[in-house]
């Protein structure tokens, strides 16, 4: 493609802004055009990034004709209205997580992916975190035997932040179960390159209110169980609800040939054992195999990717999705990559809601 990919942003104000570093940085992308309902403070980005196209409809911004791309970046739920709005216009769509917040919303997405000559992508920073993409790797090459047991956890305390972005209130802590799964179960996903299921959620009891001394919906710690496809087994934690420490990035994996675990803060390395480097279990630095496994492109980052949030994976992420347009190929996290990271997360507030009853989880590519 000789021209560039012209990119938009719905939600630019606040999250979509994390995203302009890496598409400037791009050299077959150009940022455009910007969209957003909170029209002063619009103005003031568009001013800061010297662009004169933007809209306070996402409708009008899609209609403009001047977009061929847009980056999704906005609350829950209107990810899927705003999606399909794209794709059923032939937009390339890169869209925040999770994919949606039903069953009836992700049918909808699948069905207008499948229609659509756009390509659809979820922007799962958390797949791209420097650690994650190193035990990525070393799961790809069989180092780690038989997979047979994941774990993560996506623990943030967010009582404040509820009250400044409201529609968490009613998507993230007004909805019990694990309502926030793609971080924590993305990267096990792709490591063991299995989907779920079926899930058995249960949670520890309400022991905190919002400021207007109302009870969260969501139970403080919720535990999902997820059976794989291949046979195995992941633990995914969420609590964004207990006073504590942050601890974002726990995730663990076990093989019959190795096992990982990420550091238990963020000043605590992760640490690896590989039977193929040490026949006694013992474990190593995941950092002391960066050289070895890490791609080329993360070896030398450029400074954006240094820069940017997420580990970098603000960064890759657009990096994948604008090379996915350019080349014509699958991204990595596809419209059913995407399904299989939030289907999970659905079925285990139907779980909870039972009780702890073990749901199945449907499989979109059959729909």
């Amino acid at each position: 493609m000789s021209d560039p990919i012209r990119v938009g942003i719905i939600g630019a104000v606040k999250r979509g802004g994390s995203f302009v570093r890496a598409l400037r940085a791009h050299p077959q992308a150009e940022l455009v055009a910007l969209c957003d309902i909170q029209e002063e403070k619009l103005r003031e980005a568009a001013d800061d990034l010297h662009l004169s196209l933007t809209f306070t409809s996402d409708e009008t911004m899609l209609d403009s004709g001047e977009i061929d791309a847009v980056v999704v970046a906005t609350p829950m739920p209107l990810h899927v209205p705003q999606s399909v709005m794209a794709l059923e216009q032939g937009i390339h769509v890169l869209s925040e997580v999770p994919a949606g917040v039903s069953y009836e919303q992700c049918r909808e997405l699948v069905r207008a992916a499948k229609r659509s000559s756009a390509t659809y992508m979820m922007a799962e920073n958390y797949t791209y975190m420097r650690p994650n993409v190193i035990v990525k790797e070393i799961a790809r090459r069989g180092l780690f035997g038989e997979m047979y047991f994941g774990e993560g956890a996506y623990i943030h305390e967010l009582k404040g932040l509820n009250e400044i972005t409201t529609w968490r209130r009613r998507w993230q802590t007004g909805v019990n179960g694990n309502t926030y799964i793609t971080h924590s179960l993305g990267p096990v996903l792709q490591w063991m390159d299995q989907r779920v299921t079926a899930v058995l959620c249960a949670g520890s009891g309400h022991h905190y209110t919002d400021p207007r001394g109302d009870r969260y919906e969501l139970e403080d710690t919720v535990e999902t169980l997820c059976r794989l496809s291949g046979g195995g087994l992941a633990r995914i934690r969420l609590d964004m609800l207990s006073d504590r420490p942050h601890n974002m990035t726990w995730y663990a994996l076990q093989g019959t040939d190795g096992a990982y675990e990420a550091g238990r803060n963020r000043d605590e390395p992760g640490q690896i054992w590989l039977r193929s480097r040490s026949e006694e279990p013992a474990w190593e630095p995941i950092e002391d195999l960066a050289e070895q496994f890490l791609p080329e492109k993360w070896l030398n980052p450029p400074e954006e990717a240094l820069q940017a949030g997420h580990g970098g994976g603000d960064y890759w992420e657009i990096h994948d999705f604008v090379d996915a347009i350019v080349s014509g190929s699958a991204p990595p996290i596809g419209i059913h990559e995407a399904l299989d990271m939030t289907l999970a997360g659905l079925a285990s507030q139907q779980s909870i809601a039972e009780r702890g009853q073990w749901v199945a989880v449907e499989d979109s590519r059959t729909w």
